[in-house]
């Protein structure tokens, strides 16, 4: 059991029956009354924040995440096969824990899976910029540079994405996995 004075940035906790990542903290002592602590926690599996104050009574149950590097092989069925880099163990994840990452995984991309100590994975970290190619988007006319504003493309996994009009069919663009968005052409 943690109490509030073990409470750092980074630290998971166990917190109205799910996981909550410390975002920041604050302690507070005022002149009347007992010290409490302000904070902003995230929550691992929806990334919603919130702010909640703790008193120095309130303890808790620190979570230990571990993070590993596997490598994304390929896909089977509702499944991702996925390979530790260290001991090549190769190990199936569902669906459900990738979500909507799936459209921005390639095979054989490095990513990092956090998961508790019992196994279950509660998060998957892409690298920051991926590389894919253009599988399907509208051709460039004359003229379409004038509004600035870009055109509907598709990746070869899917994703949906805004490019500017030069981009064509067949070629490889750098995409940010954060906000899914078109950075880049590249070789």
């Amino acid at each position: 059991m943690a109490t509030m004075a073990d409470i750092r940035n980074g630290m998971v906790i166990n917190f109205k029956d799910d996981l909550w990542e410390v975002v920041e903290f604050l302690h507070v002592k005022p002149g009347k009354g007992p010290a409490f602590m302000r904070s902003k926690l995230k929550n691992i599996r929806s990334d919603k924040v919130i702010e909640n104050t703790f008193r120095e009574s309130d303890s808790f149950d620190e979570v230990r995440i571990e993070r590993s590097k596997k490598e994304y092989l390929y896909r089977d069925g509702d499944f991702f096969v996925l390979m530790d880099i260290d001991t090549y163990e190769q190990m199936p994840v569902d669906k459900s824990a990738i979500g909507d990452l799936e459209l921005l995984m390639t095979e054989n991309m490095e990513i990092t899976v956090a998961s508790t100590p019992d196994g279950t994975i509660v998060g998957i970290e892409l690298p920051t910029t991926v590389v894919m190619t253009i599988a399907e988007c509208e051709p460039n006319v004359k003229g379409n540079t004038a509004s600035g504003s870009g055109k509907v493309a598709y990746t070869e996994t899917g994703l949906r994405l805004m490019v500017p009009f030069f981009v064509e069919a067949g070629e490889k663009i750098k995409i940010d996995t954060r906000t899914s968005a078109y950075i880049e052409r590249t070789q």
